[in-house]
């Protein structure tokens, strides 16, 4: 098989992603470099992008800041001010160069953050939540140093409507900056995840208790995102097995139904699919472990899986520790029944599908 051209595994075959045309099914999935010089992109993050470049090919760009409030790891992009939109366009305009789509990462870290991060660098970061992230986990500070995360900020109810108007507004920064869409960030136990999770979320408002009230900050930011520059050009990324920063809940598998339940609902509501969902798989963790059984056996995690691709009506990533092996092998068990797009994480991951396959 390998070698022949006629022969390709389907992870190489197009792909049809909404408006965008593929022309190979290995996305690149985004991973927070720290190279952004005052929240500002740099050519080293344009050189970065553009070494990932291939015609057709479709990526996904780091985490980057919806506002002031927003960041929790140095040097992160930003793309709430003219400059930080202006840095932005250098990078778009050199993927664009090389043919390949992109789509900026919007990012609110919520409680994963520390006052050093925050304005006036004294703030508590803001959350659903007063409960502070546990001991087990650490920060890591501008000095290259770690500390311990502190207590949060609990968001009113009257606050939420101005933090969904930061998402719509760094989402038509982006569409200014060039980007062919964007991905709203709802995983790993940042903000939007940390209302999603009941392990976290402990609200008594409308944004708190039963599933539908934890989704519905969700709901709120992707239709208003979507309503601002298209349905089409907006993708999300969730992951609702995965405890990441203590963001763990009771019933991943309902969790991931009901946040589904309410992309559905945007896209009858607004007459157009959303671009795709992206989740991470069960089986991922923060430092790139992927041995099944982590978080679950492997029978439930594909059983949450195929769930979740059963009920959402549109294009599915899945990303968590794929590798060349686990990406074809995804496929041989048959991708359009499960998922289309697979995500890759890691430079090493990227360049060593490149030296055994052209991509087209």
């Amino acid at each position: 098989m390998e070698g022949s051209p006629d022969q390709r595994p389907s992870l190489f075959s197009p792909f049809k992603m909404g408006r965008f045309q593929l022309s190979h099914r290995v996305v690149l999935a985004p991973m927070t470099r720290c190279r952004a010089l005052g929240g500002i992109p740099q050519p080293a993050n344009v050189e970065y992008y553009v070494q990932r470049s291939t015609p057709g090919g479709f990526l996904i760009t780091e985490g980057t800041l919806i506002s002031p409030t927003a960041g929790g790891f140095p040097h992160c992009p930003g793309i709430y001010t003219k400059e930080q939109t202006d840095a932005w366009k250098k990078v778009v305009d050199a993927v664009h160069a090389k043919g390949s789509i992109i789509f900026c990462q919007l990012w609110h870290v919520g409680r994963a953050s520390n006052q050093v991060y925050q304005p006036g660098g004294t703030s508590a970061p803001i959350s659903s939540t007063d409960k502070p992230i546990s001991g087990r986990w650490r920060i890591l500070m501008p000095d290259g140093t770690y500390g311990r995360y502190p207590q949060p900020r609990r968001l009113s109810t009257a606050e939420i409507p101005e933090i969904v108007q930061h998402y719509r507004q760094a989402a038509l920064n982006a569409i200014e900056a060039g980007f062919d869409g964007i991905e709203i960030h709802g995983a790993h136990g940042y903000l939007i995840d940390q209302f999603l999770k009941d392990g976290i979320n402990d609200r008594t408002d409308a944004y708190g208790g039963p599933i539908s009230n934890r989704c519905r900050f969700l709901y709120e930011i992707i239709h208003s995102v979507a309503s601002a520059i298209g349905p089409d050009r907006v993708g999300i990324r969730i992951s609702p097995a995965i405890d990441h920063l203590d963001a763990y809940d009771s019933n991943p598998l309902a969790l991931g139904l009901a946040a589904i339940d309410r992309l559905n609902m945007i896209q009858r509501e607004l007459g157009q699919h959303l671009a795709y969902l992206h989740v991470t798989q069960p089986r991922y963790t923060a430092y790139g472990q992927t041995e099944s059984g982590q978080h679950g056996n492997e029978d439930e995690e594909g059983r949450m899986m195929r769930a979740w691709r059963g009920k959402y009506d549109g294009t599915f990533i899945c990303s968590g520790g794929y590798t060349r092996e686990l990406g074809l092998e995804a496929v041989e068990v048959g991708m359009q029944t499960w998922f289309h797009l697979v995500g890759f994480l890691y430079q090493t991951q990227i360049w060593w599908i490149g030296s055994k396959w052209t991509v087209p």
